[in-house]
This record gives structure tokens, C-alpha cells and sequence, in this order.
């Protein structure tokens, strides 16, 4: 008889929204490296209707994870246009309760599921020049803290990492890293010292999408290196 433990998600099918952007490459890796089955979507799910297609084009699925981004505009508050405004919050935050709407229904039937939100830790502490992004960070993170309790009663959890300073090559591209201001700006800001690694982040996620992390309702976890503790 083998001793060997099945993998920390073996049967789990697992849906990872703009997969070839921010943290979706490595997330993929890794979810499968633990034996999920993961399905992915490339498309931005600005479109009212886009979010609800591709989680029925998923099929059933056990856990959604929401990594949701875009470039972060670079723009003093005062000259913030509607444009901007209504353009980020279009791309970052709409599709969040389409996403929930067309997963998690399925997902309190069975009284199983995750729903994982890819935030950021901008929503924890400002970002000069990027009030807008901070903004809609913020809404992602008050989003899910408020559906993971209607969401907790019926055994299915909704969580969000708020991340910072994580090697991904939306934010944090090799030409960004490469310029000694990053560094300066890594070392002065950072407690860590170094960006937190795109492996690392994917092993807490995967962790978050396991059933060894079905106690957590509703949690913002801080992912940046202690950025948000300076």
C-alpha cells in the first residue's frame, strides 16, 4: 500500500481568469504542479457579458481565481479624467460580482468552492500618482470582504491576496527591475529587501485553494514584503 499523499489539490478544477497576465502564468504552473486540473481565460473581461461566458465555457469548476489587471496609470489625482476613472474601474472592478454571479451559485448548491481574488496591497496603503488603481483595488478588497460572509454559511470561501513588490511581469517587468531607481526604491520601501518571488505568491494561493484553508472568510492577506507595515 503506498504511503504517498494525494496532492494538495488532486480532483480540484480550477479556473484562472487573463491567465497570461500579472500572476497568471506562474499561478498556472503551480496549481497543476499540486494536481488541479486548470482552466484558463485570456481575455479581459471588460465586456458586461464576457465574465459569464467564460465561466460556462469552463465547465464545472471547483475554484475561480480572479487576477484581474491592467497597466496602472500614471496621473496626479487632480487631473484624473472620467475616462481613467470609469476605464480602470471597467477592467479591475466590474467584473468581479459577474465573475461571483456566474460561479458561485454552483458553488453554494454543492456547499463547496473558493472563490480567489488576485488584489493588491495599494488598497492598504496609497500610492502617489495612482489614486485611481488604489481605488479600485480598494473596491476589489471591500468587495470580497463583504460576499465572503454571505458566501461562508453555505461552506464556500471567498478571499483576496493584496500583493505589492511580487515578481510578475505586468508590474514588475525585467526592465523595470533592471533600473537602479527600482532598486533604490526596493531597498528604501521594501523590509524584505528583494521582490517577494511569483513562486512564492503561487504557493500561498495554491495553499488558499486548498481544503487545509477552508477557515479563512472574507480575509485580505497582505503579500508584499512588509510594505504595508512601513
Amino acid at each position: 500500500m503506498s504511503n504517498t499523499a494525494p496532492a494538495m489539490l488532486a480532483n480540484k478544477r480550477i479556473l484562472v481568469t487573463q491567465w497570461r497576465e500579472f500572476m497568471g502564468p506562474t499561478l498556472c504552473e503551480v496549481l497543476a504542479s499540486h494536481g488541479a486540473t486548470v482552466v484558463t481565460s485570456e481575455i479581459p473581461l471588460v465586456d458586461p457579458a464576457a465574465a459569464a461566458s467564460e465561466v460556462a465555457k469552463a465547465g464545472d469548476i471547483d475554484i475561480l481565481i480572479a487576477n484581474l489587471a491592467i497597466a496602472a496609470p500614471n496621473t496626479a489625482a487632480t487631473e484624473v479624467d472620467d475616462a481613467e476613472w470609469r476605464s480602470v474601474f471597467a477592467a479591475l472592478v466590474d467584473p468581479l460580482p459577474r465573475l461571483v454571479k456566474a460561479a458561485m451559485p454552483a458553488m453554494v448548491q454543492r456547499r463547496s468552492g473558493k472563490i480567489l481574488v488576485m488584489g493588491s496591497a495599494s488598497a492598504l496603503r496609497g500610492i502617489k500618482r495612482a489614486s485611481t488603481y488604489c481605488a479600485a483595488r480598494g473596491a476589489q478588497t471591500a468587495y470580497v470582504q463583504a460576499v465572503g460572509l454571505e458566501a461562508a454559511p453555505h461552506n464556500v470561501q471567498i478571499n483576496l491576496i493584496a500583493q505589492n513588490f511580487v515578481d510578475n511581469p505586468t508590474y514588475f517587468p525585467p526592465e523595470v527591475q533592471a533600473n537602479p531607481r527600482f532598486q533604490e526604491r526596493l531597498a528604501r520601501e521594501v523590509p524584505l529587501g528583494r521582490l517577494v518571488g511569483a513562486k512564492e505568491d503561487a504557493e500561498f494561493a495554491a495553499y488558499l485553494c486548498s481544503d487545509n484553508a477552508n477557515c479563512f472568510v472574507g480575509q485580505v492577506f497582505p503579500l508584499c514584503g512588509g510594505w504595508v507595515a512601513r
